[in-house]
Parts: structure tokens; sequence; C-alpha cells
């Protein structure tokens, strides 16, 4: 029988070592076990059912390609509203804000004022009966796919989905409601009796007034804003994305990009070349569709230096 002493378990108390030893043994084979029948324990996001959970996207660059109130702009022009001379000028503040890659605040007075006096006189309802067209003709082939899935991914869990964004709410409403979003927070331009004005209620939809946007509206919806998303291009959208626990960011400018790395933030591209990735403006396909206007209103500032 004391041959078979070897076979008898030893009296021998578990050590500090042996214990994460044996923890971690466990482990290993748990995940093991679970990785080949196709199943993790990561939590799956959005949470399907969490009625208090959203998301709010950025438009110009992380939904569209370009700025949709550029697009709307050549569709009005299209539809004789101002002049070539209005469409070159529109153009440069266009080329400005992209090739820069800073929202300067004199060139954004100039792009807000430019489009209040396009519309200053006419009906609202002509201009939401308008940007259904354009949306058609100008803005459905831009929408970036990639972030329609994720947008797509929230409202299959039940959740509301919304756009915000500085463009005019009406363009914002259209896109919102054709790519089948819960609604648009947007830049609102004051009306009497159904006729623009030409003046704005308020300032525009930018920056931190996005995040007291999204913040007045989590509160109107009961929502807990740290089980919701928000998604966004721009670094001017810090602090709406600052607000959410679960921030993205999508297509992000070079300041975007750094801030997400630090804080650790999911970051998506859906950009194709190195030129996109660097400056952040849309690639070629997206470039394609302003360069007319905004080769004639570079010329244009050229001649004049």
């Amino acid at each position: 029988m004391a041959a078979l002493g070897w076979l008898t378990p030893r009296r021998r108390s578990a050590t500090a070592r042996s214990v994460l030893a044996g923890e971690a043994s466990a482990e290993a084979a748990r995940k093991s076990t679970q990785e080949a029948a196709g199943t993790t324990e990561e939590p799956q996001f959005p949470v399907h059912g969490d009625d208090q959970a959203a998301a709010f996207f950025d438009l110009d660059n992380t939904v569209m390609q370009g700025a949709a109130l550029f697009h709307f702009g050549r569709g009005l022009y299209k539809r004789k509203f101002f002049e070539t001379r209005d469409l070159a000028k529109f153009a440069w503040q266009q080329a400005w804000f992209r090739l820069a890659g800073v929202e300067d605040p004199e060139h954004m007075q100039e792009a807000r004022d430019s489009a209040l006096s396009i519309v200053q006189g006419h009906r609202v309802a002509e201009l939401q009966s308008i940007g259904e067209e354009i949306y058609d003709e100008y803005m459905a082939e831009r929408i970036w796919p990639g972030t329609r899935a994720l947008a797509q991914a929230h409202l299959d869990a039940g959740q509301k989905v919304w756009l915000v964004t500085a463009a005019p709410v009406e363009i914002a409403t259209v896109i919102a409601r054709r790519l089948g979003l819960t609604g648009a927070l947007g830049t609102v331009a004051e009306s009497v009796d159904g006729v623009y004005t030409g003046k704005l209620v308020g300032e525009p939809l930018h920056g931190p007034a996005k995040a007291e946007a999204v913040r007045a509206l989590a509160a109107a919806e009961g929502l807990d804003l740290g089980r919701c998303a928000a998604y966004s291009d721009s670094h001017n959208d810090i602090p709406m994305l600052s607000l959410v626990g679960h921030p993205y960011a999508i297509n992000p400018d070079s300041k975007l990009r750094k801030h997400a790395r630090r804080l650790d933030w999911r970051l998506r591209d859906y950009r194709t070349g190195r030129k996109a990735a660097k400056v952040g403006i849309p690639a070629a396909a997206g470039v394609g569709a302003v360069a007319g206007g905004t080769a004639a209103a570079i010329a244009m500032h050229r001649r004049r230096r």
C-alpha cells in the first residue's frame, strides 16, 4: 500500500500564487468554451429594450459627406433663388472651412448671413417641399453607409435616434425622415405667419449649443445620458460627445482623433484615401460634388489679390 501512497491527495494549503494560477486556468477554460460556442460575455451595444438610452448623430461629414447647407444651396441655385456670384461666395466659404479645418467665426457669420438672406421672404412650407427634392438630387447618395448602419443598430434596438446639426432644422428634419430616424435638432430660422424673416431664433446650433440641446431633450424624454451614445467628426462637438456614456469619433478631424485616443473613445473612419484622413475633408467621391463651385471661388479670390 505504501507504493500507492502517491495516489492519496496531500493535505497542503494553497498559496496565493497557486490560487491565482487556478483561477486563471478556470477563466481560460471558460473563455475557450464560450469562443467554441460562438458566445462571449462582452455586453451588447446598443442594448436592446433600453428605453432610457438614445443616440445623437452630428450630420456634416458624420452621417453625410460634405455640408448639408452647401448641398441645399446648390439646389436653391438650380431653382434660381440666387445668382452665380452668390454661389461662388458660398462655395468659397465652404472651401475655407474644409481646407483650413477650422470653423472661423467670421466665415461662419458670413455663411449664416448668406443663407438667411437667400430664404428671407420665402414660405417655410415652400422650403420644406424643395428640401425633399434636393435630398434626392444631392444628398441621398452622400450618406455614409457605415454611419447609417450604426444609426440603424440603435433603431433596431428600439432606441430613438436624432440628428443634431447646425444646419437649418427644416433640412435636418427632411434628412432624418428619409433615413427613418426619430427626428432632428437643428438651427431655427425665425418665421412670421409661415414666412422667413431672415433672422435666427437665438444662435446656430453649434458647439456647446448642441450639448445644451441634447441635455434638454434628454431631460424631456427621460433619458439617462450615461446610457446614450453620440457620434461626430468634429472637435467642436466634444461638449456633446462628453455628455454621453458612449461617445464615438466618426471620420474625425485631427483634434478630435487625438482627444478620442487620449480618452479611449471609439473611433470609426469611413473615408478613403490618405489625404482625407490627414486633413479631415471628404474623400474624392465627396469632393467631386463641390469641386466646380469651389474652384471657381478660389480663382475669383486669387484675381482679387
